[in-house]
């Protein structure tokens, strides 16, 4: 049987082939990595990721907390500032190794394609199915919670297909555009649908073509730098320009512009909760276009304000992106240090 008969309105499941798991990603062509190395005048060189100990605590997210560092362990000894001498009397090497554990979409990161599916009649037969973009199912392709198997140790889970390590292995290099949203709204809480997102571009000599990321600027991640580890979530409440996701044209732009990703600097990218309700609605309605319908990653909290500025000081807004995650297979999301490169 094939893996499904029928796809949501508008989607591009199929497109690129029954079995993608790339979605748009497929328009990071080569020449579109020629386009965005053309980008680069003066070697300079911009790291886009926030510390990943921040926002610092879970007020943002309670299932995501913050990454907790430790050494490794050598026949019971801490493996750090570890002085080879206890094994070996007349070495003088003093060795250290240590080890992580955090969540993937704790900070700076992508959200990968299995991130957010939804519930659709992928077959016609009136059954609506736990899916992911191209049809990729729940306890068929990815695997966890009550949808265990034999590919997971207990409490384990894994996504056979969609991982964001599809993203490492394509590359995750292009031509980035910014639009400088805080630049365009200040620092306050503005809701951005279509018509604020084409004024803003237009005052700021943005186009974005075919297989381009999108890169919003909100000042959302530098509020947070500033919070030193403390985030205030009143405050971050009323922090930033945010996406409408509501907004039917502004999901329409997303898919007439052929834009391969959207990164943004805040959390979420979009409004939560979004204007949306009744039967058949997504509590994430920009998230559902464009990772569950048309295979859009998306990427939250990055930090842009040293790019942003020395772009406007230049009369610029594209440049040379490079934002591969984690090739961690099985991964719903993954950490990135994006670089810019001028």
């Amino acid at each position: 049987m094939k893996r499904w008969t029928q796809r949501p309105e508008g989607s591009t499941w199929g497109d690129f082939g029954p079995d993608d798991e790339l979605g748009r990603l497929n328009l990071l062509t080569e020449e579109k990595v020629l386009q965005a190395v053309r980008e680069v005048r003066t070697g300079k060189v911009f790291c886009l990721s926030l510390p990943l100990d921040l926002p610092g605590g879970n007020v943002l997210n309670p299932r995501r907390h913050a990454p907790v560092l430790k050494p490794t362990f050598r026949d019971g000894a801490p493996y750090l500032n570890f002085a080879m001498s206890r094994l070996q009397p007349e070495a003088v090497d003093v060795l250290s190794d240590d080890q992580v554990t955090l969540s993937m979409q704790y900070s700076t990161q992508w959200d990968g394609l299995c991130h957010v599916g939804a519930q659709f009649d992928i077959q016609g037969d009136g059954q609506a199915r736990r899916v992911y973009y191209n049809g990729y199912a729940a306890g068929v392709d990815v695997f966890g919670g009550d949808d265990a198997d034999a590919c997971c140790p207990p409490g384990g889970s894994y996504a056979r297909r969609l991982s964001v390590s599809r993203y490492a292995e394509k590359g995750m290099q292009g031509r980035g555009v910014l639009v400088d949203l805080a630049r365009a709204f200040g620092p306050g809480r503005t809701l951005v649908g279509h018509t604020q997102l084409q004024a803003a571009m237009r005052e700021q000599k943005v186009v974005v073509e075919p297989g381009d990321m999108l890169v919003l600027r909100t000042g959302f991640a530098e509020t947070l730098v500033e919070m030193n580890g403390q985030p205030d979530p009143h405050k971050l409440e009323q922090t930033g320009a945010v996406l409408d996701g509501a907004d039917p044209a502004l999901l329409g732009w997303i898919t007439d512009s052929g834009l391969a990703a959207i990164c943004a600097d805040n959390y979420a990218v979009e409004s939560y909760p979004a204007r949306t309700s009744g039967p058949g609605h997504s509590i994430l309605p920009l998230h559902h276009h464009c990772l569950f319908k048309l295979g859009v990653p998306l990427a939250e909290l990055w930090y842009l304000k040293a790019l942003a500025d020395w772009l406007h000081a230049q009369g610029r807004n594209r440049f040379l992106l490079t934002a591969p995650p984690l090739r961690m297979p099985g991964a719903v999301g993954s950490p990135v240090t994006p670089i810019a490169t001028v």
